[in-house]
């Protein structure tokens, strides 16, 4: 959302109260008249992505908190789930990072303390640490593939030494008389200027014309700036405009001089430097330029299609490079903050489809997904290690298929360039140790506590020789550095072996349990029909060619809810792995064009989904009536903790009942009104009697499961929540003692302070209260009366011949396959009463599973599969196996045969809904 779409709306509607989802920038939603608008919405769910912008910092007692922090604050009561993203969460200050978790249960650790303590514990409910190289895919590979980070070290040519040291004088001799006189701002933009002479001759060129032309127009005004108020750590949270807007100021109108004579002295000096850098801007191709071409030419660039990506923090050195590299013949393109985010998104465009080259400033650091690049230069290098990990993240991510190369380039014979050598040769050999990349944004436990910046800034304005600042690597052993890296970036939290056993089991239920992109097909190819929606085949694809006017015009709630309904839809697939592949738009639920159908199909069928229905059952098993019921569970906020479909089978004689799987709908035949015996229903037994059963058998499972979660997470919020607010109460209780004993002895307390703490304390005990209530009511789960969602009436079909079903020869074969599943050294599990589509799961030491359909045949001939079984078939695939038995009533011999989907051509028997397969025997192998 933008300030444009907010303005949008009718007179008096707020955008946040009227919508149900929303995307909105960081730094859009800080605003105070955006916050304000804000304060009256609630939300479900909030996602933060980069949380670690919200930041907050404690200098003693004092807390100063970023606008970014402020918004978080005002977020967080306002929604039910609030979920933050961070690949940086530390920064390296523990309190920092608390303050960050503050905003996700407010009080919840009560000092750095109490939070180290959990992460040793490896218990703490807040947040979940993965560490790239620990990721592993289904199949147990490397998610992330390897990354080489290179210092390319080069020597400054004569020129730019003599610029590099005429600049650098002037900064250190402003910078220690602004630090003398407690001008802050003074010496951070004269930090600013020394990061421009690092980055290009172009950036440091224009630097020093821009500010010679201010300070002249300010002298000759008579005028002198050394304070405009800016914190440091306010300017590093701003986006990029903004924060090169506030540098540009600071940089050209701030001055360390103390009367007009010294200021009259340093335009001066100002105007010899800027002479000094267009002599070597005027040489063409600086010293560093030429080492980048080096690099370019080493990965062979030029006779390939590898793309580039080259980071800068300045846009006068990008725009150099982007002049440079046009120049040599590559293709070129760029991103920096002044673009906004649709001139971003064409150029990221540009760059996968078109451009060899991207040239970016940290603009580009965060929000870009540039996947397909492997190659990437670090043209300057920013002073906050932070940003570096970041621009990593651009190409280091999830689908890298190639190993990816960095290179920093650094000259060795400057200043902050033999603190950069010093510093990457240290983290290299942690790095070899841990055997991983993440080291960059935890720089200060390398350094003892201290930014690189502050050492850097010691080196420009000479405080230390190089030499004293140099043995600060050296104070802290490598062995040490390491234990405090690990601890920095969280290791504690984030298990080297991830259970992947655990994963892969849930990845699989998962698999086994979702809706078959088929079935949704299916259903919306008939639902098409109905409604009048054209499509066509076309390459493996569906081609939607027009969309009726109504199925488009949505009621405003769904369209606010899934978006809008196209006209056309060119490529369309319902599997997901199909669509991702062959670039086609994904359709499922949640996507607006079938949400609209299925709110389309309900309206217009409603009333006669509830008459019911009557199927066939080919197989002859079943004679009754299914119902479908939606049971929930809810905790004592009255929220819904679960929610899950039930189908119940009710024998037609017996009025026994009995859970089957809702998927056994897609094994029967649908009968015609005419077939129909749906209007037997009512006369069956009532749903009340049925309603019982869900609740007793059905929702109380249900419910023991979704209980143990949540007993598990009460704990731990009791274990710190608690804890946290009782250390605060004690802490308050003390100092209301404190100052009334000193009250009694004399000294003047006020009795706005102690009523003040007095305040706080019970407000701490109300917290405390108000958390107790919360774990109570979500540990305190109970059922709610089941809805009902339909009933069909299953009259028993037959099978033509010998394919009629047997119990007895059915069992004989389950026996015999299941035997020889153990003789294999296997677990089989029999789960043919669940109509999953196969009849065992069977695993083996490895986790490795068997999804097994048997058939067994009192004597020989072709077997039936139904439609849910051999759509399973296809979706298990080299996993899914047909064990078939023949000659079952006398000698069983059985028969494997893995992935029967892609070996068999089953004939499709359109009048039972089974595929029938005769050519088994010659694609199997005898088991026995």
């Amino acid at each position: 959302m933008t300030g444009v779409q907010t303005c949008a709306l009718p007179m008096g509607q707020n955008v946040f109260t009227d919508r149900n989802q929303i995307i909105i920038s960081m730094d859009f939603a800080k605003q105070d008249d955006v916050m304000f608008a804000l304060k009256d919405s609630g939300w479900d769910l909030c996602i933060v992505d980069e949380a670690h912008k919200m930041s907050a910092y404690k200098y003693g007692e004092k807390v100063s908190k970023t606008q970014r922090y402020n918004l978080g604050e005002l977020l967080s009561p306002l929604t039910s789930y609030l979920l933050f993203l961070t690949a940086t969460p530390h920064r390296g200050d523990p309190e920092n990072f608390r303050l960050l978790l503050d905003l996700l249960e407010p009080g919840f650790f009560a000092d750095t303390a109490m939070l180290s303590e959990s992460i040793q514990n490896k218990d703490n409910p807040l947040f979940l640490r993965r560490l790239k190289e620990d990721l592993k895919d289904f199949e147990r590979a490397p998610l992330f593939p390897p990354r080489k980070v290179e210092t390319v070290k080069y020597y400054l040519s004569n020129d730019e030494k003599r610029l590099y040291n005429g600049v650098t004088e002037y900064v250190e001799k402003h910078f220690n008389r602004a630090l003398e006189n407690e001008k802050h701002n003074v010496t951070f933009a004269l930090t600013i200027l020394q990061r421009r002479l690092a980055s290009s001759a172009r950036a440091i060129r224009k630097s020093l014309e821009r500010r010679y032309e201010r300070l002249k127009e300010l002298y000759e005004k008579g005028q002198l700036i050394q304070d405009v108020g800016y914190d440091e750590e306010y300017l590093e949270d701003l986006e990029e405009k903004e924060r090169w807007k506030k540098e540009e100021e600071l940089l050209e109108k701030l001055t360390s001089a103390e009367t007009l004579e010294e200021l009259k002295e340093e335009i001066k000096k100002l105007e010899e430097l800027g002479s000094l850098a267009r002599e070597v801007e005027k040489k063409e191709i600086e010293t560093k330029l030429n080492e980048l071409k080096k690099v370019m030419d080493a990965e062979k660039l030029q006779k390939s299609e590898i793309k580039l990506l080259i980071f800068t923090e300045s846009k006068d050195t990008l725009e150099y490079l982007v002049e440079k590299l046009r120049k040599w013949g590559y293709s070129v393109t760029f991103i920096h903050g002044g673009m906004n985010l649709d001139q971003r998104i064409k150029a990221e465009n540009d760059f996968r489809n078109q451009a060899q080259i991207m040239v970016s400033t940290e603009a580009g650091g965060e929000g870009i997904n540039l996947q397909f690049c492997w190659l990437m230069v670090n043209y300057d290098i920013p002073w906050n290690p932070n940003r570096l990990e970041q621009r990593m993240g651009r190409v280091h991510r999830y689908r890298q298929q190639h190993e990816v190369h960095i290179y920093n380039l650094v000259a060795v014979d400057t200043r902050e360039g033999r603190i950069l050598e010093k510093l990457f040769e240290k983290l290299s050999r942690i790095r070899e140790h841990l055997g991983s990349d993440r080291v960059f944004d935890v720089v200060g436990e390398v350094l003892v506590g201290r930014s690189l910046k502050d050492l850097i800034v010691d080196a420009i304005a000479n405080r230390r020789t190089m030499e004293e600042i140099l043995k600060d690597f050296e104070r802290i052993p490598d062995e040490v550095a390491i234990g405090k890296v690990k601890e920095a970036s969280l290791e504690a939290l984030a298990t080297h072996h991830i259970d992947l056993t655990r994963i892969l089991g849930e990845q699989r239920r998962a698999r086994e349990n979702r809706l078959v992109p088929e079935y949704i097909e299916e259903f919306f190819k008939r639902s098409a029909k109905a409604l009048g929606i054209a499509m066509k085949r076309q390459d493996g694809f569906w081609h939607v060619t027009s969309v009726p006017f109504e199925i488009r015009n949505q009621p405003y709630d769904l369209k606010a809810k899934f978006g809008e309904v196209q006209r056309e839809y060119s490529k369309v697939s319902f599997d997901k792995e199909k669509a991702f592949k062959g670039q086609a738009e994904f359709v499922a639920m949640g996507h607006p064009l079938l949400e609209a159908v299925v709110s389309a199909i309900l309206s217009r069928y409603d009333r006669i989904a509830g008459e019911g229905a009557t199927f066939l059952d080919p197989a002859g098993k079943k004679d009754g009536i299914i119902w479908f019921f939606e049971g929930k569970i809810k905790d004592g906020k009255n929220i819904t903790a679960g929610k899950r479909l039930f189908a119940v089978y009710q024998e037609i004689n017996e009025q026994a009942l009995s859970f089957v799987n809702p998927a056994i709908l897609w094994d029967f035949k649908p009968l015609n009104k005419e077939q129909s015996q749906a209007s037997e229903l009512s006369r069956l037994t009532d749903a009340d009697t049925i309603k019982s059963f869900v609740v007793t058998q059905g929702l109380g499972n249900y419910k023991k499961e979704l209980l143990e979660r949540r007993q598990r997470d009460a704990g731990i919020k009791k274990k710190y929540g608690i804890r946290s607010l009782e250390s605060m109460i004690l802490d308050s209780d003390a100092k209301i003692s404190d100052y009334e004993t000193r009250r009694m002895k004399g000294e003047n307390i006020p009795e706005a302070t102690i009523q003040n703490e007095v305040r706080r304390r019970e407000d701490l005990e109300r917290k405390k209260q108000r958390l107790l209530k919360e774990i109570e009511a979500e540990v305190h789960l109970y059922a709610t009366e089941p809805t009902i969602i339909g009933a069909v009436r299953v009259l028993p079909g037959k099978m033509q011949g010998e394919m009629i079903a047997d119990e007895e020869i059915e069992q004989v074969g389950m026996e015999v396959a299941l035997e020889y599943e153990k003789r294999q050294g296997r677990e089989p599990e029999d789960v043919h009463l669940e109509n999953l589509g196969y009849d065992i799961r069977s695993r083996d030491e490895m986790e490795n599973y068997r999804y097994i359909e048997v058939k067994a045949r009192a004597r020989e001939g072709a077997v039936a599969l139904t439609p849910n079984e051999w759509l399973m078939a296809k979706r298990l695939k080299e996993e899914y196996w047909l064990y078939v038995i023949v000659n079952t009533a006398t000698h069983p011999e059985l028969y494997v045969i893995q992935n029967p989907a892609t070996h068999l051509k089953p004939e499709e028997e359109v009048s039972i809904v089974r595929y029938i397969v005769k050519d088994w025997k010659n694609k199997s192998e005898r088991a026995n």
